[in-house]
Order: C-alpha cells, then sequence, then structure tokens
C-alpha cells in the first residue's frame, strides 16, 4: 500500500511517500480502500508535533476518510462493500486506512465519497458550533470568519438554513464573493476592511448575537467587541497560528460568552447525538439545503502542496486528496 509518512518531527513538517504497512482491522473496526482523505489545519500542527494528538512515530497523518469496507473486524457493526465516512486520530493519507467503529458512519447510496469526505469534521463542528454550543435561534445575526474555509462554508449553510442573518468574513473579493454564493447576506473582506467598524456599520451598532470563529489569535480578540449584549463567542479552531488571551471584563460588560468546540470528543460523550445529528446532516444535504464546498482537490502524492496550499489560505471549502 502508499501512503504518506512521518518518520520524525521536524519544523517543516517532513513527510515520506512510499510503501506503507497494510492496515489491519481493529475487533470493532474495519478497513477501509480510501477513495478520499480530508486534510485540515490540525495536520498541519500534527506533522510539526504541535497538536494535543501525538502519535508514535512513524505515522500516517489525515483524519478523515471516504471509502469503502474492504475488511471487517469479529465485531464490527460494518460489512465489506459498505460506504463510509470516518473520523480516526491519524492514518487517512494513504490508500488504506484503518478506521475505529466509534468513529465510522455508515453513508447512504446516494452520497457521493468526494463529499461526505467533508462530514467528519467541518459539518459536525459547524452543527455543534451553532446549536448545541451557542444555541442559535432563528432571526440572530452570525459572523462567520473565514466563511470560504471549511467550517466556515458549512456554518454559513447551516446558519442561513436555520433561519440567521449570516456575516461572513473572507480574504479578497473572490472569497467574498463566494460567501455570498454560500448563502451570506452580508461579507466583510478582512485584508481591506475594519472588522469590528464594519460590524457595527451592518448591525446598526446592535453587534452579533453569535460568532463562529476557526482563526483565533488577535480576530478572537477583536470578535469580543462585536458581539451584542448576550453574545456568543464559539471557538473552533486556531488557523491563525495564534490562540488567544480573551479579556473577560468584556465578556462581563456585555454579559456574554466565551466557548469552545472540541467534535473529536462527542462520539465518546454524547453518541446518541452524534447519530442523530448525522441523520439531519444526510436530510439537508439530500434537500439541498447543505452542499459540501470542493473544489481543491489534490491527488494523494501532492498531500505536502494540499497541505501547504491549506496553510498559504490559497484554497476555498473542504481541502481534498484522492488516490
Amino acid at each position: 500500500m502508499r501512503g504518506w509518512r512521518v518518520h520524525e518531527i521536524t519544523e517543516d513538517g517532513a513527510m515520506v511517500f512510499g510503501d506503507c504497512p497494510d492496515p489491519r482491522p481493529a475487533h470493532d473496526g474495519c478497513v477501509v480502500k480510501v477513495a478520499a482523505a480530508g486534510v485540515n489545519f490540525l495536520d498541519t500542527l500534527m506533522i510539526r508535533g504541535r497538536y494535543q494528538v501525538k502519535p508514535p512515530l512513524p505515522f500516517t497523518p489525515g483524519i478523515e476518510v471516504a471509502g469503502t469496507v474492504v475488511e471487517a473486524g469479529p465485531n464490527s457493526p460494518f460489512r465489506p462493500g459498505d460506504r463510509l465516512c470516518a473520523l480516526m486520530d491519524h492514518g487517512g493519507f494513504a490508500e488504506h486506512a484503518a478506521v475505529p467503529a466509534l468513529g465510522a458512519q455508515k453513508l447512504p447510496d446516494d452520497f457521493p465519497l468526494r463529499e461526505a469526505v467533508a462530514l467528519p469534521v467541518i459539518y459536525p463542528t459547524a452543527h455543534l458550533a451553532l446549536r448545541h454550543r451557542a444555541g442559535l435561534k432563528a432571526g440572530e445575526t452570525v459572523l462567520v470568519h473565514a466563511g470560504a474555509g471549511g467550517v466556515g462554508s458549512a456554518a454559513i449553510q447551516l446558519a442561513r438554513h436555520w433561519g440567521a442573518r449570516v456575516i461572513a468574513t473572507a480574504g479578497g473579493p473572490q472569497k467574498t464573493a463566494l460567501c455570498h454564493e454560500l448563502g451570506a447576506d452580508e461579507t466583510i473582506d478582512y485584508a481591506a476592511e475594519p472588522l469590528v467598524e464594519r460590524v457595527k456599520e451592518i448591525t446598526h451598532g446592535r453587534g452579533v448575537d453569535v460568532i463562529v470563529d476557526p482563526v483565533g489569535g488577535k480576530v478572537a480578540v477583536d470578535s469580543l467587541r462585536c458581539l451584542a449584549w448576550g453574545g456568543r463567542l464559539v471557538i473552533v479552531g486556531f488557523a491563525g497560528g495564534a490562540v488567544a488571551d480573551l479579556p473577560s471584563n468584556r465578556l462581563l460588560l456585555k454579559n456574554a460568552a466565551a466557548m469552545g468546540v472540541y467534535w473529536g470528543a462527542y462520539r465518546q460523550h454524547h453518541p446518541e447525538l452524534v447519530s442523530a445529528m448525522f441523520d439531519e446532516l444526510f436530510a439537508l444535504r439530500r434537500s439541498g439545503a447543505i452542499a459540501p464546498l470542493i473544489r481543491d482537490v489534490f491527488p494523494l502524492a501532492q498531500a505536502p502542496a494540499a497541505l501547504e496550499a491549506l496553510a498559504g489560505r490559497r484554497t476555498v471549502g473542504k481541502v481534498v486528496l484522492e488516490p
């Protein structure tokens, strides 16, 4: 089997492409022939030893795949031929991947595998951020940072479907235009416009009810000034590279809340919620309410180029590798 391996942790995140050991299924897991692997910002951190999950060396990066089961463990709920998407700790950047039962979701027959690879991370993250953490209500105003990215594009679609007014930030006119296509009511070009002033202008000085922030750093700090009284800031990542120190006085004065979303732990702590959420996402995709934004697709052999493009903010939507 061909795949990518990290043999040592280096500052440049060096990986080697070549023959890898064939994966074996756990007693309740399965092995999947990978049709598509998702590329995430956390992959750029993991290969540099900066992510909270630090696999033993050597390891294959990649935390999400979509594909077809080719081998199942004796206690696996899946069978050869099943189509599924999966979230795992690592192992996705290869032709085959061992998938744990806890992280896998069987797919409807009408769900294309290339689109399905957007499900393990970005849509559940956006869903949990808006619905279960922020408690979004119809009629509220949502500010979505990095709206042309993976989580951002999913958050725009879901917030719009649930009846919210959506303001999206993005870098440059092409990405702001894309946010409008996805359903954003207003956009802010953070490369050319002052964030806080534009939010106040758009909301007539009130601010926004909910903010979804996958960027972190100064963006998160400035976001507190964009909140309305009783607003909620939901932190879903640190793609900007810095973890923010949030001034708690701003939360106090606005009766506001700042909270995080770590989607990976929900399968362990709230499996019933996860099952219902995927049923809803499948139905929304079938109805056309959501449509995974996939425009940047790289061959598996070009994984470093995909990671570099993602880190350099030269991609939109979900970035995908295909063997």
